[in-house]
């Protein structure tokens, strides 16, 4: 009995889970095994390096707020002579902003997020690009990949029908040759009529309408076959697609989030503006000398205590004095952390399921079990 499946068109919002679709794999034939376990194997592989570059951003966001906590528990006596230095370089830097805000100049906050990815917005421009192009064809493979399914799938369903309708057709031509068979009979011997010629001509037409229905039916078997191989593959690409799908997407919103656009062209544009106000700030570089020495003193102080990385609270010396702002530096560290972890359990659940659904195969098919076993050994051999 052929399984029939109603067909529905996924859409964007399944695009993230993978689907693991056994009934049509034949893990009788080695090929589609392997095919099937290599498959899984690979989601593993992707996930579990999608984690290790995540790893470290969230590293360092995690040091960020530990710093936060270890300036808010200093001791009153040393958090006024932070503050001290910090309202210095504050006021130094409200005065040079009045100097600059003659002219319509870049904003400080978008001046100061791009001072600190200064070495890496290129970079990140590009990766944005990159990942916006990247997106829109993934996009368009997951649209192109669900059409050929469903068509698939439809001709599958016809092909069903059809066979179904052969089968029926050969019943009947059966069932008529039986009875004309039986009238045949009866007319020879109770009516002593000359029936050989309805004899030949009965099994001749039956045997030419079972030989058609046949072939018909031999050939829709074939197509059959070659479809549901047509949509176990297509069903294996689009689990690598979802995967990318995914990654791509949460790492290109957590690039808006980091550098605070919402595409790579307004970014650019951004940066374009920024490089002309950092040669303008340049030639203020005389009356930012003295904010300069208030802001060593700062680097200084930090520094003798336990925090990470001092330098980069020099651009953020109004946080120190206004617990506001404190507060919206830690929510944005917590949002970007939470991306990271959303998308760090991602595919942490990803390379689980893979590997429970390798588990749940060996454990179905305990004749392969070895064999996949030793899939897997190689694969983390290789893997380290």
């Amino acid at each position: 009995m052929f399984r029939k499946r109603k067909h529905q068109e996924n859409g964007p919002e399944d695009w993230e889970n993978p689907v693991y679709d056994r009934d049509d794999v034949d893990f009788g034939q080695e090929e589609e095994r392997s095919r099937y376990i290599s498959n899984c194997l690979e989601q593993m592989g992707e996930a579990t390096k999608e984690i290790g570059l995540l790893t470290g951003e969230y590293s360092l966001i995690t040091s960020y707020l530990t710093d936060m906590e270890e300036i808010e528990a200093l001791p009153e006596t040393e958090r006024e002579g932070l503050n001290s230095i910090a309202g210095r370089v504050v006021a130094l830097e409200q005065e040079s902003k009045r100097y600059r805000g003659r002219k319509n100049r870049m904003k400080d906050a978008d001046y100061y997020r791009l001072r600190e990815h200064e070495g890496e917005i290129a970079e990140g421009i590009a990766k944005l690009k990159e990942c916006e192009e990247y997106g829109g064809k993934v996009k368009q493979d997951l649209r192109r990949l669900d059409r050929e399914r469903h068509a698939y799938e439809y001709r599958r369903e016809e092909l069903n029908v059809l066979m179904d309708n052969l089968r029926g057709m050969t019943l009947i031509f059966v069932t008529a040759f039986i009875l004309c068979m039986l009238m045949l009979v009866i007319l020879q011997f109770v009516f002593h009529m000359d029936t050989r010629i309805g004899y030949l001509l009965a099994v001749a037409a039956v045997a030419l309408a079972v030989t058609v229905t046949w072939v018909k039916y031999t050939d829709d078997d074939r197509e059959l076959h070659q479809v549901e191989i047509a949509v176990n593959k297509l069903i294996l690409l689009q689990n690598k697609v979802k995967i990318r799908y995914v990654n791509n997407r949460n790492l290109t919103d957590y690039l808006y989030m980091k550098y605070g656009t919402d595409s790579a062209e307004a970014l650019n544009r951004l940066w374009k503006q920024y490089q002309r106000e950092k040669d303008e700030r340049r030639e203020f570089a005389e009356a930012e000398g003295k904010a300069e020495y208030y802001r060593r003193q700062l680097l200084n102080k930090l520094s003798g205590y336990r925090i990470a990385t001092p330098h980069r609270w020099i651009g953020q010396a109004a946080a120190l004095l206004d617990r506001r702002e404190m507060v919206e530096m830690r929510h944005e560290l917590i949002s970007r952390r939470q991306a990271l972890r959303k998308q760090m359990d991602y595919n942490h659940n990803v390379a689980d399921t893979a590997r429970k659904e390798i588990m749940d195969v060996a454990a179905k098919y305990p004749a392969y079990a070895p064999e996949i076993m030793e899939m897997v050994a190689r694969y983390e051999d290789s893997a380290y």
